[in-house]
């Protein structure tokens, strides 16, 4: 499958109109399954549905499963792949095949989704139900110069390869300290672009990743900062701004929040003393 598809626009300038032609970002259900139980009893549901870029759909299901806390580490599956039976829904359903002796804690993943929604939930429960999923504060002695995020926008940006074609689809990137970008995955969706990233980390086994830092594109919502905590990322960054939530969660996470990270300047929301700026670390973080 394509990340992109052509398309036939009609381009206005002015008092001018042009036909030309133009791609757009793939946009396409997957459903992830999961095929459960005893050797003798195995059982098979459905766990999601999301809208996504289609592409690295095995990482996309494992970041979410795991940020999620149905896996905890690789181990737990035994396969990953497309089902191919169901002709009508080709490419778009993944099922996932769990080892006999894995537990899925069904009350705790529609407990998570209703949570993620923030329907009649207010802040402190979010994060309440967030931090009984993780073990504490991210510990990290990650210090980053400020120079190498004035440069990660340019960086992934150019390693965006959809975006260069379409201008509609959201990044997220994995660096290290020295700022060598290790990761990029791409999505229509800022949410499945880091549970695909996430999901490519845990099977390479390079979890928990409080030394890197994670780049988005986009906003910083508190979903974002969820899925960051899990997967004990040690700096969250972004092109756009952060929620009021997103902040609160990554105060109680102990992760560094810098937003606005564009035109050489940004603003640092949370654990600044991770940030070298020239010959200075921040100590304070800003006030407001």
């Amino acid at each position: 499958m394509s990340l992109v598809a052509p398309i036939t626009i009609r381009k206005v300038t002015g008092d001018s109109i042009v036909e030309k032609p133009d791609l757009l970002a793939v946009e396409e259900p997957l459903e992830i399954r999961l095929g459960f139980g005893p050797m003798h009893d195995r059982q098979q549901r459905s766990v999601s549905v999301t809208m996504r870029t289609p592409g690295h759909d095995e990482e996309l299901a494992m970041g979410f499963l795991y940020t999620e806390g149905i896996v905890h580490q690789r181990e737990d599956i035994v396969s990953c792949r497309h089902c191919v039976q169901d002709e009508a829904k080709e490419g778009n359903v993944l099922r996932v095949e769990l080892k006999p002796d894995v537990l899925v804690d069904w009350a705790r993943l529609e407990r998570n989704t209703f949570t993620s929604s923030s329907c009649g939930l207010c802040g402190k429960a979010t994060i309440e139900a967030v931090m009984a999923e993780t073990a504490g504060p991210v510990e990290s002695d990650l210090l980053l110069d400020a120079a190498i995020l004035h440069a990660l926008p340019d960086r992934v940006r150019d390693a965006q390869r959809a975006f260069a074609y379409t201008g509609g689809i959201h990044a997220a990137a994995l660096f290290d300290t020295d700022g060598t970008i290790l990761l990029v995955r791409e999505d229509i969706g800022r949410h499945n672009a880091l549970d695909k990233l996430i999901g490519a980390a845990f099977w390479q086994g390079w979890l928990p990743l409080h030394t890197h830092g994670v780049f988005l594109s986009g906003r910083i919502g508190v979903e974002l900062v969820q899925k960051s905590w899990k997967a004990s990322i040690g700096l969250l960054g972004a092109v756009g701004a952060p929620s009021s939530l997103a902040v609160q969660m990554a105060q109680e996470a102990g992760i560094t929040l810098a937003g606005f990270v564009r035109d050489d300047r940004f603003n640092i929301y949370t654990e600044p003393q991770r940030i070298r700026v020239g010959e200075q670390v921040v100590l304070q973080a800003p006030v407001g």
